[in-house]
This record gives structure tokens, sequence and C-alpha cells, in this order.
């Protein structure tokens, strides 16, 4: 039997530092400190700068004069790009699978978007997020075309790599999301129209792209 071998160090560190990043531990102008991050991680500066470089190239961290390297802000036009491409393949993932999630699927779904409505008032972007991404998966999990699955899977990623979280710039869209959310269900629950889904899962992307983008003329 092969053992794999054990990740070098600054594979070690770039994990650590990607992952913190695209789970909100790190925020858009956190300084990723060599020494600080070094004497964390129990290595020298010379794998946490290899990470870092990684992570630049990626988009992730930024270099700024007299600062040094800090956790990028979120790309607009990749943000748009990828919540586009997302509408498209999650709203016929979800569509695709309707005929295999069953009523305790929608049970459970329904509980976690009654949870999200609970922490509207007293806002936590974060665990908002994290329910909302598990919701979602509970619709579109069970779709058969496995391709399909995996780019709805990528656009997920690539959006937690974005950032944790979009709803701590466009607060206001969560109260919306929610009310969305329980329209879908009722959709699916009551055998509506596989387009009819799929269409409303796009409009439910859209229009959380259309408030991020208009969130500065408000």
């Amino acid at each position: 039997m092969t053992v794999a071998p054990a990740p070098s160090k600054a594979e070690r560190a770039y994990q650590v530092i990607r992952s913190r990043i695209a789970d909100g531990t790190y925020t858009p102008g956190y300084r990723l400190t060599l020494s600080r991050l070094a004497s964390e991680l129990g290595v020298s500066a010379v794998p946490i700068r290899e990470a870092i470089r990684r992570l630049e190239a990626e988009s992730l961290v930024e270099f700024e004069r007299n600062v040094g390297a800090t956790v990028a802000g979120i790309n607009e036009q990749e943000y748009e790009w990828t919540m586009q491409t997302l509408g498209l393949v999650e709203g016929a993932a979800t569509a695709m699978a309707m005929p295999f999630v069953d009523a305790a699927a929608i049970d459970e779904a329904r509980a976690i978007n009654e949870q999200m409505r609970g922490i509207v008032e007293a806002f936590d972007p974060q665990r908002f997020t994290r329910l909302n991404t598990e919701l979602h998966r509970l619709l579109y999990r069970d779709c058969p075309n496995e391709h399909l699955l995996d780019l709805v899977e990528r656009g997920w990623s690539r959006l937690s790599l974005m950032r944790s979280s979009i709803f701590s710039f466009v607060p206001e869209r969560a109260r919306e999301s929610v009310d969305e959310h329980e329209h879908i269900l009722q959709l699916i629950s009551s055998g509506a129209a596989p387009d009819e889904v799929e269409h409303a899962v796009r409009a439910h992307r859209g229009a959380t792209l259309q408030a991020f983008l208009e969130r500065g003329a408000k």
C-alpha cells in the first residue's frame, strides 16, 4: 500500500492561509505578516513567502507599498461573471434534481431557512452565508448530471474564495433572499414545472448580484 507523502511546509501554509481567507477569518485588508504566520505555523518565513506568492497569483492576496501582503478585496468583475455563470448552472441543476428532492429534504431546507430568518435582525453575515450554502446544496445535490453538478460546486467554491459573505456588503438583501428561498421551496414541493424552478433560482441569484452592483448608488 502506497502512503501519500506529507504536504510540504509551503503547501501546508498555503492551505491554512487560503482556508482562513475562504471562511472569513482573514478579511479584506488583513495584513499577512510573515513573522507572525511563521511563528504560528512553526515554520520559517520561506514557506510562508511561497504560500503568499501562490495566493497572490490567485488574486486572493495583494501587496501594498509600505504595508506588505494583505488579503485582497473582492474583484467585482470576477464576482459578476461567477454569479452570472452560477445562476445558469445552479438553476439547471436544481431543476434536474427536482424528482429526487423528497419531503424530508424540503423540511430540512425550510428549517434552515427559518434559522436564516431568525438571524436577520441581529445580523450575522458569516452564519447567514453558511446556512445559505447548506440550503442551496440540499436542493441541487441530487442532480443526476455529474458534469453540471461539478460546475455548480466549482462556482460555489469560487464564490467562497472571493469572499466568505457577500451579505456583509448588502445586509438588506438577506430578508429578500429568505423570502425567495420560500418561493423556490413552494415551487419544488408543489411539483411546479422544472423550467419555472430554474427561472426562480436564476432570478434569485441575479437579484443578489444586482444588489451588490448597485450598493454604492443607494
